[in-house]
């Protein structure tokens, strides 16, 4: 197992939170577990995880604040999360793993951590559905992670 350890992305500090653990080896996770939590979106998102890792990246969880106001005009503090800060030399990329993007605000729920970071390096939002690669007009890239895993 490897672990990620939690980055917030606007303080730029590592975050003494707990820890996500991936399995190196995922038929050995699913052997481990006697088959019984077969759940796609964490095998997924796990073999992302392996595969930048074996790419040469060291790749953490990042972490953004964000406030807002609620319905009563009370100031909210709401943490979003992005799968996967991915660093390698002076190149850092920005991971988004969504099994499935069905409809806008599924979309929306998975741009909205990456749409807040204030810097100009990569940001994909990778996922099972079956379509060509393409970029939003805010600059994320949206990618089959099979395309993905073949090409990086």
């Amino acid at each position: 197992m490897k672990k990620s350890i939690r980055y917030d992305i606007k303080g730029k500090k590592y975050i003494d939170t707990p820890c996500k653990y991936y399995f190196s080896d995922i038929g050995l996770r699913n052997s481990a577990l006697d088959f019984r939590q077969l759940e796609p979106t964490h095998e997924m998102e796990n073999i992302i995880f392996n595969h930048l890792v074996c790419s040469g990246y060291s790749v953490d969880i990042g972490t953004l604040e964000r406030y807002s106001k609620n319905a009563d005009g009370i100031t909210v503090r709401n943490t979003l999360e992005v799968d996967f800060v991915c660093n390698k030399d002076n190149d850092r990329l920005y991971v988004q793993s969504a099994f499935s993007i069905p409809d806008t605000e599924k979309l929306e729920q998975e741009q909205r951590s990456l749409y807040l970071i204030d810097d100009s390096f990569k940001k994909m939002i990778l996922t099972n559905d079956i379509f060509p690669a393409y970029r939003l007009d805010n600059g994320i890239y949206i990618m089959n992670v099979c395309d993905f895993l073949l090409n990086i």
